[in-house]
């Protein structure tokens, strides 16, 4: 399954969660850091799957890639003026955008090296400011911690939602997994995956990306994110280009 059908779990959880206005100010904040950080303010963004925090960019032109029809319905329904592209059509040749914003481990969901490797050239070659993803310290993580994400209760009437991960790993590799996520709700479960996966190291993230033209890494020492199916933090990267060169 893809990264798609991964952030239909995150506008579930949205939805069901009573303090929304406060997620958004959160991730919004997030956004504004970088900005202030780089001294630069995008006038065009293109976001790789569901975020909340679209629902409060301002930003003059918003595109997103990699969600589905309920996502774009519910975005639609929210009032945002969003362009999709399906994500076989995005081409570096044909789409440039100021930033590219790709959270919640985006560039983990890979099946092999290459095609992680060849995922964050691709993706880094379609900004031309900066971009900006999270990541997990993978390095200094015990193993014996990658089984499960912390899991996530969103308390909506009276109801629990519980959320959590669970992380089949390969007897091959220990770098590469299943990730299988169950959403429990009234007694009821939603189970969406599998996903597969690979550990991303900051190193690998900062070669691949210079290969890509990046001519700044930062990882951004006083800002971390959280998901909204899962209470583990991510660390909060941003990559900058020089106008696409």
């Amino acid at each position: 399954m893809g990264f798609d059908s991964y952030t239909d779990c995150l506008l579930r959880a949205f939805i069901l969660h009573s303090k929304q206005s406060e997620i958004l100010k959160r991730k919004k904040d997030i956004l504004d850091e970088i900005a202030i950080f780089h001294n630069y303010s995008p006038t065009s963004v293109l976001y790789l799957g569901f975020n909340p925090v679209i629902l409060v960019d301002k930003t003059k032109e918003i595109y997103i890639s990699e969600v589905s029809n309920e996502v774009i319905n519910y975005l639609k329904n929210a009032g945002v003026k969003f362009t999709f592209i399906p994500k076989e059509t995005i081409n570096p040749s044909k789409h440039k955008f100021d930033c590219v914003i790709a959270l919640d481990e985006y560039f983990t969901f890979a099946d092999s090296d290459n095609n992680q490797k060849d995922k964050i050239i691709d993706v880094a070659r379609l900004a031309t400011e900066y971009l900006i993803t999270t990541c997990r310290d993978y390095k200094n993580q015990e193993f014996k911690d990658r089984e499960f994400s912390v899991p996530a209760l969103i308390k909506t009437n009276n109801i629990d939602n519980l959320f959590f991960e669970y992380h089949n790993f390969s007897s091959q590799d220990k770098n590469s997994w299943l990730t299988n996520v169950y959403q429990i709700s009234n007694n009821v479960l939603q189970h969406s995956g599998p996903f597969a996966r690979k550990a991303l190291y900051f190193k690998q993230l900062a070669k691949f990306s210079h290969d890509a033209g990046a001519v700044g890494f930062n990882v951004h020492k006083n800002l971390m994110y959280k998901s909204l199916i899962k209470k583990n933090y991510e660390h909060v990267i941003s990559i900058r280009f020089d106008n696409g060169s």
